[in-house]
């Protein structure tokens, strides 16, 4: 049973919090032992905090949070042996039947044993109670308790290690916010009929240590509360190059639908000439009111910015997106781009979204181009521009306006 409890407390692709899995563990043991209460301690230099709470009763005093002098608690005494772990009736030890826990918490019979770091250092306790006596309890729930306690002192180093990192990677990201160090880089797109440069994308590069993908700072900035401010600093930073960039060519700018509705995209584009910008919202990007979305987009729209969907074809959110948000252009997936010449399937499915966005009034982009064989396909398809690096890859503001004198 502790190799099953073990492999799903430790699967990495499960997406419960550490804290979400030491409940469950709270709760295998509670019941296990037919307990009304179990909980994990933490001890401070004076308390002990209650950290995880399974809690099956009405008393609120074993709650998250709430703590106890550390000197006053079973769970010291435990720690340093002092009191024994397994207690069937609290009111005629010697001990715990003069302490004033006893009463407060309304224990009656108590088993509870030491979390121990890998350091060596106690942490706190992991414990169970009920309000009753209970003289069944014996050294096989003991043994019970300290495996699952084990357990928990895993979950609880991997806890500290997260938070470490989190707190780490806020002070990168809190000091990339202050320093703008973001470096924009810009991929050409080309239009097919004219074969001359129609637009740029704007693509956020960081060159801060440790190495991470935009992707994935991105994603740390917006768990840690911080994605707003990082996005719009990409933002700010595309806007300062667009004066270089050619007078008739676009810029697409990728976007989180959160931002859109909080007001903060519209807030950074005020007083800004957006007739040649574009937002790009990605298939992958959840929008659950589209009615709230197109709210928000109004004052966007009516200062001329354009709405593109980006990773059509590599899932199904995509279809929703273009029809609910009306949206004015449709990027092809390099997923159903890539290997197009070859693939009769995908040439088939990009031929009818092809026709379904010239029906829909919607312009088609291409991305992941990378030879002339998928070029050619495309120009059959009718497709209206195209990007990958076979066209151009990205560049930064010095070298991407090098694009504006090509021809395909």
């Amino acid at each position: 049973m502790s190799d099953e409890i073990k492999n799903q407390l430790f699967n990495q692709q499960s997406d419960d919090s550490i804290d979400e899995k030491l409940l469950r563990l709270l709760s295998l043991v509670r019941k296990h032992l037919k307990m009304d209460v179990a909980f994990i301690s933490e001890f401070t230099k004076t308390d002990r905090v209650f950290k995880v709470v399974d809690n099956q009763t009405n008393n609120t005093c074993v709650s998250v949070g709430n703590s106890d002098p550390i000197c006053q608690t079973y769970c010291k005494k435990i720690s340093d042996n002092e009191l024994e772990p397994i207690i069937p009736n609290t009111h005629k030890h010697p001990i715990t039947k003069a302490m004033p826990v006893t009463k407060k918490l309304n224990i009656g019979s108590y088993i509870g044993v030491p979390i121990v770091l890998a350091s060596g250092i106690i942490y706190g306790t992991f414990c169970c109670y009920k309000t009753i006596f209970d003289n069944n309890l014996d050294n096989k729930d003991l043994a019970f308790l300290k495996l699952i306690s084990e357990l928990a002192s895993e979950l609880i180093e991997q806890k500290a290690q997260s938070d470490t990192l989190s707190i780490e990677t806020k002070i990168l990201i809190e000091n990339i916010i202050k320093t703008k160090a973001i470096t924009i880089y810009f991929q050409p797109i080309f239009n097919l009929a004219t074969n001359r440069l129609s637009g740029y994308e704007s693509l956020s590069r960081f060159f801060t240590e440790p190495y991470k993908t935009p992707d994935v700072w991105f994603k740390d900035a917006d768990n840690l509360g911080l994605g707003e401010e990082l996005e719009i600093l990409a933002i700010h930073n595309t806007l300062h190059c667009m004066d270089e960039l050619a007078p008739h060519a676009y810029v697409t700018i990728n976007t989180s639908p959160a931002h859109i509705l909080s007001g903060a995209i519209n807030n950074v584009l005020n007083d800004v000439d957006c007739t040649r910008i574009i937002l790009e919202v990605t298939e992958h990007s959840p929008i659950t009111n589209y009615q709230a979305m197109r709210a928000a987009l109004e004052p966007l729209r009516a200062k001329g910015v354009k709405l593109a969907i980006d990773d059509v074809g590599a899932g199904f959110s995509s279809f929703q997106h273009i029809l609910e948000l009306e949206a004015d252009i449709i990027k092809l997936d390099i997923s159903l781009t890539q290997n197009i010449n070859n693939d009769r399937r995908k040439f088939l499915l990009a031929k009818a979204l092809c026709g379904f966005a010239k029906a829909i009034n919607c312009s088609i982009v291409a991305e992941g181009i990378e030879n002339q064989e998928e070029l050619s396909t495309l120009r059959k398809l009718g497709v209206d521009n195209v990007q990958g690096y076979f066209i151009g890859r990205p560049a930064p503001i010095n070298e991407a306006i090098e694009y504006q004198a090509v021809t395909l």
